[in-house]
């Protein structure tokens, strides 16, 4: 049994009972069976479902932005987004994946030769509450079009919002057994990944929670795609503009209260400028309109749990013991709910927390440069490589210097997001494969080589 807790309130939204051993085996056992004429269905047909999929979250979108924001804290403009998000992916991936998934002929010394890109069979799917519906569609829009089906196991807290989604796809035209949501305790995924029915696996999550998932899949001989933490530098150089890249800072950092794995958490600022910026940064952060996520005025609403938010108080407090300076906010405000003040901490060093470890909250660590090497050797130097920002007006010098930050994407003169359009994934501790766009459709397929003879001469 889990709870579904409202963050901003701290009262229980609902309770959600573990499936019996007995439910886990019959909702794998109905992937399995669907997993056959499912792949056998054209890609027109799947098509037209990721269509009606899309109709539907379009048309649910008040009543599942709001389960968003009670049982996760994200504000419920931003809720509707991620709706509208969820939507246009499952429209491009329909769009698309015939194009992505056709034969592909090579010469060789065969009468015919080619690769074909083949359903892998059911997926299960490891995810975590930041984007509760979004994380959904970002890989099951993938899946779904490529043939397999798919098993979910979502976060607990986020429980409503995975029930909600399964019963949206059955009324959308999903057959039976196609998504299988499973809400099993932790003691259960392992043997849900040894299970032969399952063929691969997909996590989105922390670094541990990465190895552990993979490790036990690697003993399995199964493939696994995984999305894991970041700490992702978003460097500021000198010639930048100042005014956009505060402003798109404060967007990078604090939306969804910062609980985004993609989130610039490290600024990387050009001494020149250091103290220009972290002024204006520093005001513009304490101008966000904390309060009720269900106001559409909120601009920043409370962590998901209560023990992120005790992490981040952590991480904030060894932080300045090691001589971090705190520009604003560093509390919890009394009251109820899980609210952090939106905070702004300078001259963070490479010893300190919120340099090393991901902060999954709404803290912006600022950490100084003395050029664009020292920026470029200071953004490299962390375990993790998901994403980095960089500001500059000169275009070809950054990049150059996005060839050679060690990281799955870059933005320039932008704010990291995940696009249907563009694979998302990381290096280092923040995971292997791609999601989204072809490259992300291609991980979870076999690649199947084709020769046909008989040889030429």
């Amino acid at each position: 049994m889990t709870d579904s807790i409202n963050p901003a309130t701290g009262a229980l939204l609902a309770s959600y009972p573990f499936l019996s051993d007995a439910e886990i085996e019959a909702a794998l056992a109905r992937a399995r069976r669907a997993s056959g004429p499912w792949a056998a269905t054209s890609f027109v047909t799947r098509g037209e479902i990721l269509r009606s999929i899309a109709t539907w979250l379009r048309r649910e979108r008040d009543e599942i932005a709001r389960l968003i924001t009670l049982e996760m804290g994200k504000p419920i403009t931003e809720a509707e987004a991620e709706i509208e998000k969820s939507a246009w992916n499952c429209e491009y991936v329909a769009e698309h994946a015939q194009a992505w998934l056709a034969d592909v002929n090579v010469p060789t010394n065969a009468t015919s030769s080619y690769v074909s890109h083949l359903p892998l069979g059911t997926v299960l799917a490891i995810l975590p509450w930041n984007f509760p519906v979004w994380q959904i569609f970002r890989c099951a829009a993938s899946a779904l079009m490529a043939g397999n089906t798919l098993v979910l196991k979502h976060a607990p807290n986020v429980a409503g919002c995975a029930e909600f989604v399964t019963q949206l796809l059955h009324r959308a035209g999903l057959p039976q057994g196609v998504f299988e949501n499973l809400h099993v305790s932790v003691p259960n995924i392992a043997r849900i990944i040894a299970d032969p029915r399952i063929a691969a696996v997909t996590l989105t999550g922390s670094a541990a929670a990465g190895a552990a998932v993979a490790a036990q899949a690697g003993a399995a001989c199964k493939k696994t795609l995984m999305e894991l933490g970041g700490s992702d530098p978003f460097i500021v150089l000198e010639d930048a503009d100042l005014d956009a890249a505060v402003a798109a800072g404060i967007r990078a950092r604090f939306t969804n209260c910062g609980q985004v794995c993609l989130a610039a958490k490290r600024f990387i600022v050009a001494e020149s400028i250091a103290g220009q910026f972290e002024t204006k940064l520093a005001e513009a952060a304490a101008r966000l309109r904390r309060g009720d996520p269900l106001d559409r005025t909120t601009q920043l609403g409370p962590l998901a749990r209560n023990d992120l938010r005790a992490g981040l108080e952590r991480q904030v407090s060894q932080s300045l013991g090691r001589g971090a300076r705190l520009l604003v906010g560093g509390r919890a405000p009394a009251g109820p709910g899980f609210f952090y003040e939106p905070t702004v901490l300078t001259n963070v060093d490479a010893s300190m927390a919120v340099f090393h470890e991901e902060t999954f909250g709404p803290v912006a660590a600022i950490t100084y440069a003395r050029d664009a090497a020292d920026a470029e050797a200071i953004a490299n130097d962390s375990a993790y490589g998901l994403a980095a920002i960089v500001w500059s007006r000169d275009i070809e010098a950054a990049r150059g210097m996005a060839r050679r930050l060690v990281t799955g994407s870059v933005f320039i003169n932008g704010v990291t997001a995940s696009d249907p359009r563009l694979p998302v994934g990381g290096v280092k501790l923040s995971g292997y494969g791609r999601e989204l766009g072809a490259a992300g459709m291609r991980e979870l397929v076999n690649l199947q080589s084709v020769w046909i003879g008989p040889a030429k001469p």
